[in-house]
């Protein structure tokens, strides 16, 4: 059906719509300097081939009117900056192309060397990160296929990142549990942006950010740079899109995920501040609404609203006002006649709501021509309430789960950037964060085990952090960091102090090596600390006083530019983790590395350890004739030592994992109207589970394991093929893009987990997510 559907708009789209004359459209951004984000006046901006030039004004500001729609190459320079080359800028109809472009000081400008403009689009905005780090584009998350729009899915085409299970947004970081990524939006922690999220997760069913409001970010996997703190696996740093400070413009987007509206543009004519909303409300939702029924048991609903405003206030400096905003909610009925049981899950019914909500104020002013403050102040939430119900067999149903938790917090973070010299810069800030939480758990151990409380606490803490780090460059192809990270948690005194360390070599155009060390610790997720255990038949709280979780990051890089274009790119890591909580009990296995979200409710010391360590080899070809390829290979090992002095796998050692992205896009001769055709194929080994002991199981008649045989079975290779098929025509005024994301285009059936159905009365296997179409379709104007 949805074929069929596809076909026939998109033989529309090719015979009859109409051809028009050469449509134009603008060109214009701000040129700002790379560590003070300060505009740049003066410099020259060519569009190569058009043979237009234009300079940056007083606020570092250019625009080129009626150019030409299509892809465009911008090449920028200025005396005393290193030049630089945008490459592969495609021009649509719809709306005016804005682009903030940042240059790098040049260090040698007096000794009259010759730098090429170079155009590396994954280099990341950070430029204190020198290893294990890149920028990727909202043209990514829109264009790589499947990644419908999220970040998340869309960095498992990256080197060393694997996703948890096709149905949410958890992913694991060169063996890392999930839980150990950090967000960030705008250099401040963000609650996770998911929708359908638990405490103590980092991923969840569908992202609440939207491409619409996003710029380029940075994706960072290792080493991490001083200012990012409280995290051992991954970070994303996010950075928001300024809206369009001229004209107004709309994005209308519908699919099957949801309603889309977007809305930018200036408050009036002579003010150059912006506005830059986006509203998302899901389609299941707004069919149920309409009283239609849909596919499956149960409803599911969910909305969201982010957005970025820009004010800026003259010798004040400028202001923003950014947040995202995100509801959700599933109902789950119950299977009240026992003839109807198929499986275990039909004897269970439940509400489930959830909220997240992060909205913030920034402050930026110049403190001198070289000295710039940003101040952040964020007030974040995150809320879950789920209500489970099981029927027993006589009938009578338990209210076997009750979950209510809440974390508030109030942040604010202060940045000082400093360009001491050509050659030296200093960025160097603190962050306090106020924590306010309520969490309340009923839960049993199995379904023959009574219902108890577990957590119940309503109390607040301080977290505190501070960074200072330093870059020096003795010449244009040598950079060094160095750095501290300084880390305290109120609540029982834990303090870490972290040294990090990176270089970076570049002895010509086509090589470059990098090197990087870093401390790095990270709190527990904060019910842990507050679970209620029986010791001795008492109830305590043995966990309170647990540590950070630490570990020891080292990097190596070697980056080889084969031709224009296409570039090579191997990193070798080794981690080493210590202090990691696992239980009390020296016959135990557990340990906090293998948990991806939830609480851990056992009683726990920091005892255990662990190390990751791998290769990874990345060949990427940047789009260019319209054509690009991403081919990722990861070789890893992720092992654990628990209580028990036994070092095991990991639940996520799957050993490797590979992946293919690539597309092409076939473009009228009259650039009015392309095809594009993209494709991702993901290969990695299993991950690994912990046998039943079967024979108690049965008898029991709950999930009875192995503990002394942990995670010993490795699951079948992980096997994914997700397509993306697009048409995009472009009118006079607008921009129109009709899409269709298959993901697991074989329907392969990949094993996510085994568990004990007690009305089967066997072991049954749950299956990760077949073949599913997402349609869609977005209008520019």
């Amino acid at each position: 059906m949805y074929l069929r559907i596809i076909n026939l708009i998109l033989i529309q789209c090719i015979f009859l719509l109409p051809l028009t004359a050469q449509v134009k459209q603008t060109i214009k951004g701000q040129l700002t300097d790379q560590l003070l984000q300060q505009p740049i006046s003066g410099a020259t901006v060519e569009i190569i081939g058009q043979r237009r030039t234009t300079t940056t004004d007083s606020d570092g500001t250019f625009k080129f009117t009626l150019v030409p729609i299509g892809v465009h190459q911008l090449r920028i320079t200025h005396a005393g900056y290193k030049p630089i080359l945008l490459e592969n800028i495609i021009l649509n109809a719809g709306k005016e192309l804005v682009l903030n472009p940042a240059m790098e000081l040049d260090v040698q400008t007096q000794q009259e060397v010759i730098v090429k403009a170079r155009g590396v689009r994954s280099k990341p905005l950070n430029e204190l990160s020198l290893v294990s780090a890149r920028a990727f584009s909202v043209e990514e998350t829109q264009r790589y296929a499947a990644a419908v729009n999220d970040p998340l899915r869309m960095a498992t085409s990256f080197a060393g990142v694997i996703s948890v299970n096709d149905g949410g947004n958890h992913i694991v970081v060169r063996g890392n549990a999930p839980n150990a990524l950090l967000w960030r939006m705008e250099g401040v922690e963000i609650p996770n942006p998911n929708h359908f999220a638990v405490q103590g997760s980092s991923g969840g069913g569908i992202s609440i950010l939207s491409a619409q409001v996003l710029a380029n970010s940075d994706f960072v996997t290792g080493a991490f740079a001083a200012e990012y703190g409280n995290a051992v696996g991954g970070v994303f740093d996010l950075r928001l899109r300024k809206g369009n400070n001229e004209k107004r413009e709309h994005t209308i987007e519908a699919g099957v995920l949801g309603i889309n509206v977007a809305s930018e543009g200036p408050f009036s004519k002579n003010y150059k501040g912006s506005y830059l909303v986006n509203y998302r409300y899901s389609t299941l939702g707004l069919l149920s609404k309409m009283g239609l029924k849909t596919v499956g048991e149960g409803s599911t609903d969910f909305s969201d609203l982010s957005y970025n405003i820009n004010l800026p206030a003259g010798k004040a400096g400028q202001f923003t006002l950014f947040g995202l905003n995100g509801w959700n909610s599933q109902d789950l009925p119950m299977e009240k006649d026992p003839s109807k049981w198929e499986e275990e899950w039909n004897r269970y019914g439940g509400k489930y709501r959830g909220a997240t909500n992060a909205n913030g104020l920034t402050h930026s002013i110049a403190l001198s021509a070289r000295t710039k403050l940003k101040t952040v102040l964020v007030n974040s939430k995150q809320e879950n309430t789920s209500n489970q119900q099981y029927l027993e067999n006589d009938e009578t149903i338990t209210n076997a789960f009750r979950e209510k938790f809440s974390t508030g917090k109030w942040t604010v973070s202060s940045t000082l950037n400093s360009q001491l010299s050509r050659k030296q810069a200093l960025r160097a800030g603190v962050i306090f964060q106020q924590i306010n939480f309520n969490y309340l758990q009923r839960s049993r151990e199995n379904n023959q085990a009574p219902v108890e409380e577990r957590i119940n606490v309503k109390d607040q803490t301080q977290l505190m952090q501070a960074f200072a780090q330093w870059q020096y460059k003795p010449s244009n192809q040598l950079v060094l960091t160095g750095g501290l990270h300084f880390l305290h948690l109120m609540l029982n005194k834990t303090t870490a102090v972290e040294p990090r360390f990176a270089m970076q070599w570049t002895p010509d155009s086509k090589n470059s090596f990098g090197l990087g060390y870093g401390l790095h610790s990270q709190a527990q997720i904060m019910g842990v600390y507050f679970a209620r255990t029986k010791i001795n038949n008492e109830w305590m709280q043995p966990n309170k006083e647990l540590g950070f979780t630490k570990s020891h990051h080292l990097v190596g890089s070697y980056t080889r530019q084969l031709m224009k274009g296409l570039r090579l790119r191997t990193e070798l890591y080794y981690q080493q983790l210590f202090n990691i909580p696992v239980s009390i009990y020296d016959t135990s296995s557990l340990s906090t590395v293998n948990i991806g979200e939830n609480y851990v409710l056992d009683p726990l010391t920091n005892k255990g350890k662990g190390r990751n360590y791998g290769v990874e080899i990345s060949l990427e070809k940047q789009l260019r004739n319209n054509f690009y390829f991403l081919f990722s290979n990861s070789l890893y090992q992720s092992k654990y030592t628990a209580a028990d002095g036994i070092e095991r796998n990991t639940r996520y050692n799957g050993g490797h994992a590979n992946s293919l992205t690539l597309g092409k896009e076939f473009i009228h001769p009259g650039k009015q109207r392309s095809f594009a055709a993209n494709i991702k194929v993901i290969y990695a080994g299993g991950f690994r589970e912990t046998p039943m002991d079967e024979e108690a199981t049965l008898e029991l008649g709950y999930a009875k394991y192995r503990e002394a045989e942990a995670f010993t079975i490795q699951q079948p290779a992980y096997f994914r093929t997700d397509i993306r098929l697009s048409m995009k025509w472009n009118a006079s005024s607008t921009t129109h893009v009709l899409s269709l994301d298959i993901q697991n285009m074989t329907n392969r059936q990949n094993i996510y987990a085994r568990y004990f159905d007690s009305v089967k009365g066997a072991i049954s296997t749950v299956y990760q997510a077949g073949i599913i179409p997402v349609i869609a379709y977005r209008l520019e104007f």
